[in-house]
């Protein structure tokens, strides 16, 4: 039996792997693959690496680190999770694996633009795409920037680029603006101007990110959707544990959820969605995980 199964192998997860692998305790990291750490191009925003580090370098120094502290992962997705008295029974294909607590550090999909996958990657990579203004703000100073997206979310996207730039355009991504008085008054005051979609006809044309909307084709800088995005807490909800209307899991301040035993970190709970936040969320679940397995077992050398 493991002594702990962590899902999710981004930032957070990695964290709790690093951690608990060296807390002498015996875990599991599964990874379907689809951390959104990986795509990120270059981020200047890391503490330590002033010159920047990409995404999937960043994790592979962190898993690197992981296993050699005696950590395991596997390329698998779980696909179910429930608890059995004090364990945790974790399906992975035809397998059922056990551990005495589980972390999940599933995180979020970003909501992107219908755009093909070919030129979504060229796009993120040459930053004419991007989904963190807290992360990439900076990048845009100046810039001619588009924000995808309506209503309260999109106002507030927008206006939070606003400090980075007097040149921005909310275009609706479907059809009409979906904005309220509040919202109108907010935009015109940061002098933050407006167009319908819907939007579509994606393409690279020269160093800017262009696409048809109802005034006609317009290019950008950079584009950032503001879409939303769907939390990967499923499997903490069939488990039993509480999430908020949004799907974001709700936890304490040392990560626990309603179920105990059961742990989230990064940005399936709800919180900053930061790299920075999700490995000081895993460090604090990795040592309440010890220190909560200690309690049941005394942990001797």
């Amino acid at each position: 039996m493991d002594d702990c199964i962590i899902i999710g192998a981004g930032p957070a997860g990695l964290t709790a792997a690093i951690y608990l692998a060296r807390f002498h305790l015996k875990i599991r990291l599964f990874d379907c693959g689809s951390s959104r750490a990986a795509l990120i191009p270059c981020t200047h925003n890391h503490a330590g690496y002033p010159d920047g580090i990409s995404g999937k370098e960043l994790l592979a120094r962190m898993l690197e680190q992981a296993e050699k502290y005696g950590a395991e992962r596997e390329l698998a997705e779980v696909t179910a999770l429930r608890r059995d008295g004090e364990d945790f029974v974790v399906r992975v294909g035809d397998r059922a694996v056990v551990a005495r607590s589980v972390l999940l550090a599933t995180g979020v999909v970003n909501h992107r633009p219908e755009i093909d996958d070919a030129l979504h990657t060229e796009a993120l990579q040459r930053g004419l795409l991007r989904y963190c203004p807290i992360c990439d703000g900076y990048e845009v100073t100046d810039k001619r920037v588009g924000v995808i997206g309506t209503g309260d979310h999109g106002m507030r996207e927008a206006i939070f680029l606003r400090g980075y730039t007097n040149d921005i355009t909310l275009i609706a991504p479907n059809a009409e603006h979906a904005l309220d008085d509040a919202c109108v008054e907010a935009l015109d005051a940061a002098g933050i101007a407006r167009v319908d979609g819907p939007c579509g006809g994606y393409a690279i044309e020269g160093d800017q990110l262009a696409f048809d909307t109802a005034h006609g084709r317009m290019a950008f800088d950079s584009v950032y959707p503001a879409l939303g995005s769907r939390i990967r807490s499923r499997l903490a909800i069939e488990a039993g544990a509480r999430a908020a209307e949004d799907g974001c899991l709700e936890v304490d301040d040392h990560q626990r959820t309603s179920v105990p035993g059961l742990f989230a970190a990064g940005d399936v709970a709800k919180g900053l969605d930061q790299i920075s936040h999700a490995m000081g969320e895993a460090g604090v679940a990795a040592t309440t995980i010890r220190n909560l397995l200690a309690e049941r077992r005394p942990l001797r050398r």
